[in-house]
């Protein structure tokens, strides 16, 4: 026995009790009550705090190109400061390039990834080339590697067609993959701007509306109109519109294993930030909604319809958010020239943690949706997800008595601002286990570039609403 954790309450999905934790190699070797340590062990005292299973995020943008800049945090920063919120693992999304194999996309962007992680991470991959037999068929190549689920997106110039779309998701049902899906109207979408910037539309409100609760709406009742023809599952990731919600509950009510993500931007936020003097540093794709949409989402949260909540990090600079003012060359921006995306990895568990603590949901919703459901649903649930013996100790110790106020100083990613800046906190993790390494504590970030692990994930053959 390597360490000893006593004295806490262990909270799960299922169930809150009072046990110790043993970790041995890595590895959770015992859970419960007055368990005895080793000679060696080091013994924590966890009195008073919560044991939790570490945090997986599984949807961020790391390192990524996009807009005409790459967003803020590599692999070591991004992961550095999700340890510090209590994430030990973490899914980024590999952008497959023209006429690229899934599994050299995988090994490009592993050979970037590999080096610099600090925590544990694994992939989607977003596809843009199924022209061919052979790229399509490349599907199944991830797959056999470890890495069964796949990104498609409705919008974007890189985006796919319906008709793409259906071919991944036909091939998903065959291989024992999982598709994930960016729902926003591409057309309508391209309508909107050019009419909005023609009349002089340019500030931060115009992204939102341009990209409003219709035009995501109506592209996710689609997206699910294509799983139910092609017989397969479907994740829809970053929900954020009442449209999308009640067309999420009615798939699943109706048996079709359909599942939705959604993020703490949307939760916390409304679409009312669109008119705030810095509007541009809260543009993000899709956008936050109005307050009935936001409702719907909590609501979708309560009934078990949306089964994870995860970040979409993808940070961009103030000076790089300053492009829908004036561009770097010099010339007029608008809000189509503002990289889309804001900051969160380090703020998702906290803040589920601290709705539990204040009552709006248990603190078993939160694992679930930070933690265990995201395991299940990507394949990792034989390694992660739970604190259960033989899984990988990946442990968070969260303090409910500790009040905590989000500043862009107390962060521990590359950017330089962050839209949770005053947001106040009931309870906050204190210390974080990676695989059983110390890797944030008090505030400290202690763990080492490079020593996180590509997590290989189990094939995905979802057939029932039920995780």
């Amino acid at each position: 026995m390597d360490l000893l954790i006593k004295g806490g309450t262990v909270v799960t999905a299922e169930s809150t009790f009072k046990a110790d934790v043993a970790v041995t190699n890595g590895k959770i070797s015992a859970i419960g009550s007055n368990l005895k340590a080793d000679k060696n062990t080091e013994v924590v005292d966890a009195k008073g705090k919560l044991v939790l299973p570490g945090a997986i995020d599984g949807h961020t943008h790391l390192a990524m190109p996009f807009g005409g800049t790459i967003s803020t945090d590599d692999y070591y920063d991004g992961t550095k400061s999700a340890a510090c919120g209590g994430t030990t693992t973490v899914f980024d999304f590999i952008l497959q390039q023209k006429g690229e194999p899934m599994l050299d996309a995988i090994k490009r962007r592993d050979a970037l990834a590999a080096p610099d992680a600090a925590v544990d991470y694994s992939f989607h991959i977003g596809v843009s080339d199924v022209t061919t037999p052979e790229l399509l068929d490349s599907m199944e190549d991830a797959v056999k590697f470890g890495i069964p689920s796949f990104k498609v997106f409705m919008v974007y110039d890189f985006g796919v067609d319906d008709g793409s779309f259906y071919q991944v998701l036909q091939k998903a049902a065959k291989i024992g993959a999982l598709v994930g899906v960016h729902a926003e109207n591409r057309d309508v979408n391209n309508v909107l701007i050019a009419q909005y910037l023609a009349e002089g539309k340019t500030d931060a409100w115009w992204h939102y509306m341009s990209k409003n609760e219709s035009v995501e709406g109506e592209a996710d009742v689609r997206a699910i109109n294509l799983a139910k023809m092609a017989g397969t599952s479907l994740y829809i990731v970053h929900l954020a519109n009442k449209q999308g919600m009640e067309a999420v509950r009615a798939a699943r009510d109706e048996g079709y294993p359909i599942f939705a993500e959604t993020c703490p931007q949307y939760l916390y936020f409304t679409s009312e930030v669109y008119k705030r003097e810095r509007a541009r540093d809260f543009v993000c794709s899709p956008p936050m909604k109005n307050k009935e949409s936001q409702d719907a989402i909590w609501a979708g949260i309560k009934s078990g319809d949306i089964a994870t909540v995860a970040t979409d990090h993808c940070p961009f600079t103030q000076a790089e958010k300053d492009w829908g003012i004036t561009k770097p060359d010099g010339t007029p921006g608008n809000f189509t020239t503002i990289p889309n995306g804001c900051a969160g990895i380090e703020n998702m568990y906290p803040y589920m943690l601290s709705e539990a603590n204040k009552g709006r949901i248990t603190f078993n919703k939160a694992v679930e949706l930070c933690a265990t459901n995201p395991s299940k649903l990507f394949g990792l649930d034989y390694c992660k997800g739970a604190l259960r013996v033989g899984l990988d100790a990946d442990i968070v110790l969260y303090d409910p008595k500790k009040n905590f106020t989000i500043t862009n100083a107390a962060m521990h990613g590359a950017t330089d601002h962050t839209i949770w800046e005053g947001a106040k906190l009931k309870g906050y993790p204190v210390a974080t286990y990676c695989r059983g390494k110390l890797v944030f504590k008090d505030g400290e970030f202690l763990g080492k570039r490079g020593e996180g692990k590509l997590i290989k994930c189990k094939p995905i053959k979802l057939k029932t609403p039920e995780l």
